[in-house]
Formats: C-alpha cells, structure tokens, sequence
C-alpha cells in the first residue's frame, strides 16, 4: 500500500509518501480500505515533535493519523463475517495509521456508516463533530440566545454554527478574511464578519442594535477573543475550546465579576468530567454521526489528495483551510 511516514521530528516536508507493507488486522481488529483520513491540528504537533505536546510523542517511524472512513476488507480472527464489505468510519485515539491507503481498527472502535453519508463527512465527524457535541453538553442553547461563534469557519465553528441556527438562536460568526467570512453566511449566521477589520466590534454592535451576546464560543483568545467577550452582556457565558489566535484570555474571577459573566474552559478533563470518562466518548461519537446522518450538521470539509500531507499540515499551520481537513488516497 502506500502511505505518509514520518521518520524524523520537524517540518511538514518530514512527511514522506512511500509504499509500505500492507498492514494484517490482529484477532478482534478489522482492516479497512481507506476512503477518507483526518487531518487534525494535534496531528501537527506531534510531527513537529513539539516537547510540550499534550500526549507522548509517537515512536518512529510512524504512519501518522487517528481518523479513518472506508470499507471493511479484512477480518482478524474472531471478527463477526457481517462485518466484511460494510462502509465504517473510527476515530484510533492515540494509535496512529490513518494516513494510508489501509489502516487496522479494533472493532469495537468502528461505527457502521449509512449509504447517503459522505465518507469525507464521517470522517469530519468522528473527531470534530464529537468534541463540537461534547462543547455543545455545557451551552444549553436556545432560541434565545444570541451566539458568537469565533473561528467560524473552522471544523468546530462551522457547526456550532449551524446548530446554533437549527435551534433558532442568532448567530454572529467571525472569521478571517473576505473568503472565510463568505463561507460563515452561506452557513446561514445573521450577522458574518471579518474579525481582522479593525472596526468589526463596532460593526457588531451596529448590527445587534440594542440586544447583547448572551453566548460566546471561542476558539481563538487573544485580542479577537477578547473583542467577543467585550459584546456579551451581563449573564453572559464565555465557552473556551482553543486559543488559536494568540493563547487563552486571562480573565479574574473579580473580572468575570465586573462584566457579571461566566467563563468556562471545556476541552480535556472538564469535558471527560461531564460525559462520563473516555467511555462517554464513543455516546458523543454516536450523537455525532446521527446529526449528520439527520442533515442537522453538514460539516465542511477541505480535501487533499493522500501524497499532499504536507501540503494539508502547512495549510493548517497558516490558517489556509475551512473547515475539516481530510486526505484521499
């Protein structure tokens, strides 16, 4: 088959495409043809070899990758038959091997997958749409609320956005750029601006006319953060899942007091903490895929052929992508 190695920390060149040995599933684990690999920001991080990545960093050589969709053409020994030929999507966890033509999975990993869903959708799905699922646990949306979603043009913020809207509530999405604010209308956000303008606070505003945010998703900190959190109101709720435009906001708790605001930080323990443990992950992955199955969420996807690895992890470091990143061998 071939493959994406990598067999030396550093930059997105380090990932090479090559033919390797066609993997065999072990007993219970089940090999897949690969239609659709995920392309996730941490997958950057641990090729760079970054020290203070949140996880230990893979042995080399690796095969990098945690998210795969296909079809089922290969059993280990014990795997249920009915298993053969059936379209699946899974998320490895912190065993990679997705950024390959065939990958091995543990069957209790696999989520059978309906005719009309997208592969690249799943794969969307798996990852992003869970944790977008898992933020969504600790909003409590409703028609009421007035919603700012930052990174709006992201994996993530997509649909929050679009889920935002299915429940009725206004939605202001923010992004980046003239292409990247399109794509947050087309998603349907009342009000879709470029937070790198100088003035779109003040646009915001105008816009809102005498209503406030009462929820703010933030991806991003920083100064753009940091203008979000200056539109909600007093009983507003600040929902952090990532820093990516310039590290967390350092808000007091005799801040938060002030603007009469609470502000939460949901990703990793808080988040384990409200589903339950990593068993709970797999009810996310469920509620996930029945969302898209549904047409609730339609993800955005931003494809790359498998031999442009590299390609996909510089256009993630420079913030050149919308929504998921995925590959195709």
């Amino acid at each position: 088959m071939h493959a994406i190695r990598l067999h030396a920390f550093g930059p997105a060149e380090n990932l090479t495409y090559e033919q390797t040995e066609d993997p065999r599933p072990a007993p219970g684990q089940v090999r897949i043809k690969v239609a659709a690999a995920g392309v996730h920001v941490i997958d950057t991080t641990f090729r760079s070899g970054d020290p203070n990545a949140p996880y230990d960093l893979p042995a080399l050589p690796t095969i990098p990758g945690r998210e795969v969709a296909g079809t089922v053409d290969g059993l280990g020994d014990g795997v249920d038959a009915s298993w053969l030929g059936r379209r699946v999507v899974a998320h490895l966890g912190l065993v990679p091997g997705g950024y390959a033509e065939l990958a091995v999975v543990a069957t209790e990993k696999l989520h059978a997958l309906p005719d009309d869903l997208p592969f690249d959708h799943a794969i969307a799905m798996i990852g992003t749409g869970r944790t977008t699922v898992g933020i969504l646990l600790f909003a409590e949306l409703t028609s009421d609320d007035v919603v700012v979603v930052t990174g709006a043009a992201g994996g993530i913020g997509t649909l929050l956005t679009q889920y935002a809207k299915h429940v009725g509530a206004t939605v202001v999405g923010l992004a980046g750029g003239p292409t990247k604010v399109a794509r947050v209308a087309e998603l349907g956000a009342d009000i879709a601006l470029d937070y790198d303008a100088a003035d779109w606070t003040e646009r915001a505003r105008a816009a809102l006319g005498d209503r406030a945010a009462t929820l703010v998703f933030d991806a991003v900190g920083g100064e753009r953060g940091l203008g979000a959190v200056d539109l909600l109101g007093r009983g507003g709720r600040h929902i952090v899942y990532g820093w990516a435009g310039g590290g967390p906001l350092d808000l007091s708790e005799a801040e938060l007091e002030r603007r009469g605001i609470t502000s939460l930080q949901v990703v990793g323990k808080p988040m384990l903490d409200r589903i339950g443990g990593p068993a709970g992950m797999r009810k996310l992955e469920e509620d996930s895929m029945a969302l898209a199955a549904s047409g609730v969420l339609v993800p955005s996807v931003h494809r790359f052929p498998l031999a442009e690895a590299a390609a996909a992890h510089r256009a993630i470091e420079t913030r050149g992508t919308m929504g998921k990143v995925v590959l195709i061998p």
